[in-house]
C-alpha cells in the first residue's frame, strides 16, 4: 500500500485552505464536498475523571494566538483537527471523536505508541492530510471542544469554527508548526482540566531526554539534521522548529543555524544538488515516504562527494514500515518514548 508524501514546506497547506472555505451553512459545506452523505456521529466517549487530588473545576478558560476560550464544562465530544493534536488528548485521557488522517493509516488507531490508548476505539476521519477537514463530518459529529494547535487555522477560520464549538488554537508566539510539544501538551492539559497531568508527563518526557543526554554527552558536541528528497534533484531540510529538528536537538545535537536562516518562516530550507553541502554535518538523518529514494540520494555526484555520506554518518529512516519517521514528524508526548528507543540506538552506529 502506498502512502502519501508529506508535505516539505507547508506541513498542511491544503488543510489551511480548506478551512479557509469552510461556510458556516451545511448547503455550502455540501457543495464543497463529495455530494456524499455525511457519516453518522460517532459514539460519546465518556470523559475520564478526575484524578484523585486534582479535581478539574469547570469552566477553564486557556490563551492561545487567537484569543481566550472558555470551556464550561468537561467535554465530552472533542474533535481534533491539527494533525498531531489527538496525541496529546488521548495522553491526557480522551479518546476524539473526529479526527485529521496524516499518513492514510487503516486502521487510524493503529501507531503502535498510541493503541493501546485508542483500546480499540476508531474516530471518525475528517479527512486526509491533502484534502483537509470535511466540514459536513465535523459538523454531524456535534462536537463540544475543538482542538486545532498543530493546524495553522488564521483568525478568520477559527471565529467560523468558535460558532461551533470553543476552539482552542495554537499556543502564542510561535510560528505555525513550531510550537515545542511541550507546550501543546501543557495547552491541552488546561482546556481539558488535566494541567497537573499534563505537567507530570512533560517531566516524565523531559527526564528520558535527559538520560539519553547523560548515556551519551559526545552528541552535545554534534551538529545533526533531518532532511527528506520528494523529487530527483530536490531536496529539504527542516529548521530548529521543526518536530523533527526538536527531537534531535532534545537528544542534544546542534542544529545548524544556516537551515533555519534559510527556511525563513517555512518548516523547511528547499535546494537541489548544489545546496547539499549544508547537509555535510556530524549526524545526517534522512526522512522518506519509502525505501526507494534512497539509492537515489546515495547516487546523487554531489552528495556522493560529503564526508558525512563518505564516512556513512548517514542515517536512512521511513515515515513507515517501521514508522519511525511518523514518530518524529508527530513529535509528541505519546510518539517521543516509541522514537527515543528506535532511533538512540540506530544513531549511535
Amino acid at each position: 500500500m502506498s502512502y502519501p508524501p508529506l508535505v516539505s514546506a507547508r506541513p498542511v497547506k491544503r488543510l489551511v485552505m480548506a478551512l479557509m472555505a469552510l461556510s458556516l451553512t451545511t448547503t455550502a459545506a455540501a457543495c464543497g464536498g463529495s455530494g456524499t452523505t455525511a457519516e453518522p456521529a460517532a459514539p460519546s466517549v465518556s470523559a475520564p475523571a478526575a484524578a484523585p487530588g486534582t479535581p478539574a473545576a469547570f469552566p477553564v478558560t486557556v490563551d492561545h494566538l487567537h484569543g481566550t476560550t472558555e470551556i464550561k464544562a468537561r467535554p465530552q465530544r472533542i474533535v481534533t483537527i491539527g494533525l498531531s493534536d489527538h496525541e496529546p488528548v488521548l495522553a491526557l485521557g480522551y479518546k476524539p471523536v473526529g479526527v485529521v488522517d496524516w499518513f492514510q493509516v487503516t486502521p487510524f488507531s493503529n501507531w503502535p505508541w498510541a493503541k493501546d490508548k485508542w483500546a480499540g476505539t476508531e474516530p471518525t476521519v475528517l479527512g486526509l492530510r491533502e484534502d483537509g477537514v470535511k466540514f459536513e463530518k465535523l459538523v454531524g459529529l456535534k462536537p463540544d471542544l475543538i482542538f486545532a494547535m498543530y493546524s495553522g487555522i488564521q483568525k478568520e477560520q477559527y471565529d467560523k469554527l468558535s460558532k461551533i464549538a470553543p476552539v482552542v488554537a495554537q499556543p502564542k508566539g510561535y510560528d505555525p508548526y513550531a510550537a515545542p510539544w511541550q507546550d501543546l501538551t501543557l495547552l491541552a492539559g488546561r482546556a481539558l482540566g488535566e494541567e497537573a497531568k499534563a505537567k507530570e508527563l512533560i517531566q516524565g518526557i523531559s527526564d528520558r531526554f535527559a538520560e539519553v543526554r547523560k548515556e551519551n554527552p559526545q552528541w552535545g558536541k554534534l551538529t545533526a539534521v533531518a532532511a527528506d528528497s520528494f523529487k530527483a534533484g530536490q531536496y529539504s531540510a527542516f529548521q530548529k522548529g521543526d518536530p523533527k529538528s526538536a527531537f534531535l536537538a532534545e537528544m542534544g545535537f546542534t542544529i545548524p543555524e544556516e537551515i533555519t536562516k534559510r527556511a525563513g518562516t517555512s518548516n523547511v530550507a528547499e535546494f537541489g544538488s548544489e545546496g547539499l553541502n549544508m547537509l555535510d554535518v556530524d549526524r545526517l538523518v534522512w526522512l522518506t515516504t519509502g525505501k526507494e529514494p534512497w539509492e537515489r540520494i546515495k547516487n546523487d555526484k554531489v552528495y556522493k562527494e560529503l564526508k558525512v555520506a563518505k564516512e556513512a554518518r548517514d542515517l536512512f529512516l521511513t515515515y513507515q514500515d517501521p514508522p519511525i519517521g511518523a514518530a518524529l514528524s508527530f513529535n509528541t508526548v505519546l510518539s517521543i518514548p516509541y522514537a527515543i528507543d528506535q532511533v538512540t540506538p540506530l544513531i549511535k552506529k
